[in-house]
């Protein structure tokens, strides 16, 4: 075991020296990609990665970078630069599906998942499939439904065909028939509770003792919805002293009462993710079924249903989870975020969710130049927020009009100023045209350029005249114009009268580490130019020397921008 604990040391120091601390839930899917033979002894490994990791949290950072120098780490396959392979896949046979469960907004994470699906299915002219895996009634709504594949649509991800589980139950119904008759799998009637104690101490119930006979009527009235919910549940017959703990007897099958949005009231027995999604996957035809390495010790639950009903096994391709930084992506985050009123909802500009990234300004492009870059690796990533801007700065910079605001602005009062119209520039370098704006004697401009001013300076209106400082007064600056020709001195951005009142919101990680970060938010205030009258809600521009920025609201006095990147 020497090699094991050498491999779950180098993880946990290098989880800590990334985040702070470790713990094994974090580490243990580098282990087992490294260390195969430790998915034959889970509860083992991760018994000696809580030693290890208890030790490595007692450690400082320094010391910590110290020990990391004995240890060398794989470096990330260049997967993405030659774009996603299959193995074994055939062109125009491969079908892929991106399979989400109905009870919440798509996130950076499903955008990954989903764009991975889709772009195998299109490099080999395949087939590409939106299945809704909707077999869990207390959850899901129609609501989710129209908003995934609303969003899916935004991405540019347009599937061949849609699917709904629910529509599939009589089929599963028969695939649990089967199983029974097969003797794989069995009604249990424990509690809850009383189960979940026996799978864990690998201890078996006594309806495992239940003959087929029983079995079978107890399946009919399961089906015919005559039994209450946690009064039954169909189990598979696995192995209870198995290391692998999906495989103790796993549900298959609950009793659940709520009605479905699709179904009503139509069933009442509904199978579990690892019972439907093999189930479907199979006969839907999937050739190659991707899904993140969470589900890495379940493939063995997955292939053993398939084989006990002698289904077709497609090729199953565990990739890494996608996480930003400091943004949460799991609903048991951001639910409690919403109810407590410290974000708007799932399309705050602060949340990874792909709506709270549309409102921030980031283009699908952008999305998915960002989740493919990662390929279909198992190495975990949680990278900050900024690669995703600079793939999205690379887009919007070429579409994006200049255009000036005054944060916190300063008067400027220049003396014998001639009336003139300045001419500018949309963009310094792409096609988007000119804008006139008349200028009169009265000037604002940034507080942070206002500092740096004294009497005798002098500066240059942007795109207008060069003005000279005669006094720096409380409130306001009295200048001088001081001629046309371009000269070496600073350029400030300036507005004028028909400046309008503009309030930006800039977003920051709404978590260090896992404390909620009470300051994830700052609002700047001053003036923009009058051309911000033009635009739309949705428009993204660039604040010269400030940074783009998205307009998110317009009301009477107000424009209301939040702030994407510098």
């Amino acid at each position: 075991m020497h090699s094991l604990e050498n491999i779950i040391r180098k993880h946990a120091l290098r989880n800590a020296f990334d985040y702070g601390k470790t713990s094994p839930n974090s580490i243990i899917g580098k282990i087992i990609h490294e260390f195969a033979d430790a998915k034959k002894d889970v509860k083992g490994a991760m018994e000696i990665a809580q030693k290890i990791c208890k030790e490595v949290n007692k450690m400082g950072k320094a010391q910590i970078e110290e020990e990391l120098k004995n240890y060398s780490f794989e470096e990330k396959k260049e997967e993405e630069k030659k774009g996603i392979e299959l193995e074994g896949a055939t062109e125009g046979k491969v079908i892929t599906r991106f399979p989400p469960e109905p009870s919440g907004y798509l996130h950076i994470g499903h955008a990954k998942a989903a764009f991975i699906d889709y772009e195998a299915a299109k490099k080999y002219k395949g087939k590409f499939l939106l299945r809704f895996d909707d077999t869990n009634p207390e959850k899901e709504k129609e609501e989710f439904v129209l908003a995934i594949q609303k969003d899916l649509k935004w991405l540019g991800i347009v599937p061949d065909e849609v699917l709904f589980a629910s529509d599939y139950m009589r089929e599963i119904y028969s695939h649990a028939h089967t199983l029974i008759k097969k003797g794989k799998a069995y009604i249990c009637t424990c509690a809850s509770e009383e189960m979940k104690k026996a799978r864990m101490e690998g201890k078996e119930c006594a309806c495992r003792k239940r003959n087929g006979k029983e079995n079978t009527l107890l399946f009919e009235k399961m089906t015919a919805g005559e039994m209450e919910e946690g009064e039954a549940a169909i189990r598979f017959r696995g192995e209870m002293n198995s290391q692998n703990t999906a495989m103790r007897d796993p549900t298959l099958m609950r009793m659940v009462k709520a009605p479905h949005y699709r179904q009503a009231n139509k069933y009442s027995a509904w199978p579990s993710y690892d019972f439907e999604g093999a189930i479907m996957d199979s006969i839907g035809g999937i050739t190659h079924a991707m899904r993140t390495k969470e589900y890495e010790l379940r493939d063995e639950l997955y292939f053993a249903i398939l084989d006990a009903l002698s289904l077709r096994k497609p090729a199953l391709i565990e990739f890494s989870r996608l996480q930003i930084k400091g943004m949460p992506v799991s609903k048991r985050l951001i639910t409690p975020l919403i109810e407590e009123g410290k974000v708007e909802g799932y399309d705050d500009f602060r949340l990874p969710t792909l709506r709270g990234l549309a409102r921030r300004g980031i283009l699908p492009r952008a999305i998915k130049e960002f989740v493919l870059s990662f390929g279909i690796s198992k190495v975990e990533s949680e990278p900050n927020l900024e690669k995703l801007l600079s793939e999205n700065k690379k887009l919007i910079d070429k579409t994006s009009p200049r255009l000036f605001f005054a944060r916190e602005p300063v008067k400027i009062e220049v003396k014998n100023a001639p009336q003139k119209e300045a001419l500018l520039r949309n963009h310094p370098t792409e096609k988007m045209g000119e804008r006139k704006v008349k200028a009169g004697n009265v000037f604002y401009i940034p507080k942070k350029d206002a500092l740096e001013l004294k009497a005798g300076s002098t500066f240059r209106l942007k795109g207008l005249y060069n003005v000279k400082v005669e006094e720096v007064q409380k409130g306001k600056i009295i200048c001088t114009y001081e001629g046309d020709e371009l000269i070496d001195c600073p350029k400030i951005q300036w507005v004028c009268e028909g400046f309008l009142n503009c309030r930006i919101l800039i977003p920051h990680e709404l978590f260090i580490g896992e404390k909620f970060n009470e300051e994830n938010l700052t609002i700047e205030e001053g003036y923009c130019e009058g051309e911000c009258a033009k635009l739309k809600i949705g428009a993204i521009v660039q604040f010269e020397r400030y940074g783009f920025a998205r307009l998110d609201k317009i009301s009477k006095e107000l424009l209301t921008f939040i702030y994407i990147s510098s």
